[in-house]
């Protein structure tokens, strides 16, 4: 083993050490902010956190039925029914349809600015009041 092969070594640990770090960070923003969206919606934050019940709770904020929870074990159905939620959860935020596109496509960027924002929770049956 020459010391060309220890330097490429060691660049891949330091990429692979610097990826992890990222990706840990961007979990860490990711729970922050749904934590804060469901305490803005009157649900309990650490709820965020437990597997499965988060999604019953999220369709709680949504303004969904409990039962669609079952659907989202169905594959194809959970990607229909995952974007109806995810528009609903918005809306209810007072969200328009570019704020849902945004949640679809870009969930890392557009979930943190609805936590951190001046969004309120204004609940089921409303009119969204902006758009973006």
């Amino acid at each position: 083993m020459n010391g060309e092969d220890i330097a490429v070594g060691a660049g891949a640990g330091g990429m692979g050490m610097l990826g992890t770090l990222i990706w840990l960070a961007l979990t860490i923003l990711m729970i922050v902010s749904m934590w804060k969206l469901f305490t803005k919606a009157g649900q309990p934050g650490w709820a965020c956190i437990i597997p499965i019940y988060n999604i019953y709770v999220f369709l709680k904020i949504a303004g969904k039925p409990g039962w669609w929870l079952i659907l989202f074990f169905v594959p194809v159905l959970n990607l229909i029914f995952g974007i109806i939620a995810m528009a609903a959860f918005a809306q209810n935020f007072g969200k328009g349809a570019g704020f849902i596109v945004g949640l679809i496509f870009l969930p890392i960027i557009f979930y943190p600015i609805l936590a951190f924002s001046g969004a309120k929770y204004i609940g089921a049956g409303t009119a969204p009041v902006a758009s973006l």
